[in-house]
């Protein structure tokens, strides 16, 4: 007997502390993660930068702002990223948006690519879809091409013909402007392919839902109103009890308090007992997509999961990242999530080069050639000099050769998210935290314009995600924020299988109480 009653102290202490805790968090998770599983639907929806911490204000072209520039006259270039696209003069001196026909909202306006074509078309590639520029009506239309997967992240021009790339798919299409008919081409396998995701790939898409399609991010969404629902009731019945004792002692009215508490005690039991696997699975996952639980699983590979959302008979689906045209070799380089790549205009099977560069796992965020063969490669792992042909890489930046990835940090050095150009072809590389940094020369970065600033607000989605992974909390607990997804995600675990251990305890008591009374009467 006595054993029993302490293992219901230990069920209880498990539950009750812990999840008044992590009940604030999991609130927030939950909303956060509704609003992620639907990012089209909430891109039109922004917040204002001013109301976030100060490291989430453009100064210097930081936090992702800027990915590239191109000129599309003697005295006009164009700037491109996260926050949308601009027009400006070679000097970099006067900003006017350029963003007509681009629908509302910075995400819908999130631009990876941008190319003019010889014949004077513009192309761009977009969070939500590739677009041109009619310049008659001075405004951007979209190309209506079909896609499950509406991000396209590079396009490219060979003489007359444009070629673009979505996250699956190859596109191609004679340039003419808004009557441009694109062919959708599925690129073929490598040799030697073998069918296999990455384990972080398939985790992820478990704790979303995705991976079995809309239904099953509408099933997770709905767990997230279950934790919702669960965090509500529990603080209530944890609060609500003493308050009652109160204002019993008081004379004061009780009876409505009581009611809410007992219906928060009852529903709450109940959804907790009919979810609780469901919620397990739910925040176990979610333990693995952020450092440090994330390293383990990290190199990883697994057989999809057959009919779900990625066992896919593409080989390249949700694969694609970059594509450039280098006229030396008259070939396209393709970056891939599988490596680095090339194939001809005759669209033959990709072959993955023998050296590969350092390309952090985030994606790829500069690609350009340089001389003599050798192209210039950026993430969030750092800028490197690469030359397929050579066994050397460069860290482009220090001038050193590249030495590997050392202590094994998902991260390097510079955080790069894109490459500034000026008229005297000196080149800036784009920091995530520093922003704007000359290479190899003296020159000041261009000014990033308070037009820019006072006009570029972060996306609903992108502030859930800071909010989802607990970036948002950096300014108050430093790197230690890394922390707050696996530990609540450990403690939502525990927390969810105690207090249905404790329940049924309770229940199973109550039970036998009411069998032996009735084996009594």
């Amino acid at each position: 007997m006595e054993k029993r009653k302490q293992k219901g102290r230990t069920y209880k202490k498990l539950h009750r502390w812990p999840g008044l805790i992590i009940s604030f968090l999991l609130l927030y998770f939950g909303f956060t993660g509704i609003i992620m599983n639907h990012r089209e639907f909430f891109a039109p929806i922004d917040i204002n930068r001013k109301f976030l911490p100060a490291e989430y204000a453009y100064k210097n072209w930081n936090n992702s702002s800027f990915k590239g520039n191109i000129s599309i006259a003697p005295d006009s270039v164009l700037i491109f990223g996260n926050l949308g696209i601009w027009l400006t003069d070679s000097l970099f001196e006067r900003f006017v948006p350029f963003e007509n026909g681009l629908p509302k909202g910075s995400d819908k306006r999130k631009t990876f690519d941008i190319i003019k074509t010889n014949n004077g078309h513009l192309y761009a590639a977009t969070q939500f879809g590739l677009y041109v520029y009619e310049w008659e009506k001075k405004q951007w239309e979209k190309f209506d091409l079909d896609v499950s997967i509406k991000r396209f992240t590079a396009v490219e021009c060979v003489n007359d013909t444009v070629y673009a790339i979505n996250r699956s798919y190859l596109f191609r299409g004679k340039s003419n402007g808004n009557k441009t008919n694109f062919e959708k081409i599925e690129l073929e396998a490598p040799i030697g392919f073998i069918n296999e995701v990455t384990l972080f790939k398939t985790i992820w898409q478990i704790h979303s839902g995705e991976i079995f399609g809309l239904p099953g991010k509408l099933f997770v969404d709905l767990l997230g109103l279950v934790t919702i629902f669960l965090s509500i009731t529990g603080i209530i019945y944890f609060f609500f009890p003493g308050i009652i004792v109160k204002r019993v002692k008081q004379g004061k009215q009780f009876i409505k308090m009581a009611r809410i508490n007992r219906w928060s005690l009852k529903w709450h039991n109940h959804i907790g007992e009919w979810t609780f696997v469901l919620l397990v699975v739910l925040y176990f996952t979610g333990m693995f997509l952020r450092p440090p639980m994330l390293i383990a699983i990290a190199n990883s590979r697994v057989k999809p999961i057959k009919h779900s959302h990625l066992d896919q008979p593409n080989p390249w689906y949700d694969k694609l990242r970059d594509l450039l045209w280098d006229d030396q070799t008259q070939r396209f380089l393709m970056s891939t999530s599988e490596g680095m790549f090339y194939f001809n205009k005759s669209l033959n099977r990709p072959e993955p080069f023998n050296i590969q560069p350092p390309i952090s796992v985030m994606g790829i965020n500069v690609f350009e050639p340089y001389t003599d063969g050798a192209f210039l490669i950026g993430s969030f792992s750092g800028l490197f000099l690469w030359h397929p042909n050579s066994l050397n890489i460069y860290d482009f930046a220090t001038g050193e050769p590249y030495a590997g990835p050392g202590d094994g940090r998902p991260v390097g050095n510079f955080k790069v998210t894109g490459m500034l150009t000026d008229h005297n072809k000196n080149r800036f590389m784009v920091d995530y935290d520093q922003g704007a940094i000359p290479l190899w020369h003296k020159a000041t970065a261009p000014q990033m314009p308070q037009s820019i600033i006072e006009n570029s607000n972060i996306s609903l989605w992108n502030f859930s995600l800071e909010m989802h992974t607990g970036r948002l909390f950096n300014f108050i607990l430093g790197s230690f924020y890394i922390l707050i997804v696996p530990l609540t995600s450990l403690a939502g675990v525990v927390v969810v299988i105690s207090g249905y251990l404790l329940w049924r305890k309770k229940y199973r008591r109550k039970k036998k109480k009411l069998d032996i009374n009735k084996s009594i009467a």
